[in-house]
């Protein structure tokens, strides 16, 4: 169950390929269309930043890549909702697929609620460093 679905959440990009918005921005990443996605621009590292308007327990997250530009040496980094305290870091390791990709987070980080998570990429398969994401979900 994504749990995006049942909050108002903001969310915000290290980049949108040539700053276009409007054809390849943030939102697609939620809109449940097969062809819609965020594409980051060149350069690294690229992020993914969503804040909730209240705390949530996170259990895991999927997510869907587009092949050959898929985010790589991954970390997700979960806050509390109390001076943006850091309570759990954790690395994941996305595969060069166009199929959806389910990650578990630790127990010890699944227990608290966050207010805030974000995904680094630190590197991409993509020579230039360009992520292309269809879809991003955070499970209960």
């Amino acid at each position: 169950m994504d749990v995006l679905n049942d909050i108002g959440f903001r969310c915000s990009v290290s980049s949108v390929l040539n700053k276009e918005t409007k054809q390849y921005g943030k939102q697609f990443m939620f809109d449940e269309t097969e062809d819609t996605a965020w594409s980051s621009d060149e350069g690294l590292p690229q992020w993914i930043s969503l804040s909730f308007d209240e705390p949530q327990a996170i259990s895991g997250f999927c997510f869907q890549f587009q092949g050959g530009f898929v985010g790589q040496d991954a970390t997700v980094l979960l806050y509390s909702s109390e001076d943006n305290k850091l309570l759990g870091k954790e690395a994941f390791y996305p595969e060069d697929i166009n199929s959806p990709q389910n990650f578990q987070l630790k127990h010890e980080t699944s227990v608290e609620k966050c207010s805030k998570i974000k995904f680094v990429f630190a590197s991409s398969t993509d020579l230039f460093g360009r992520i292309i994401v269809y879809k991003l979900k955070l499970l209960k």
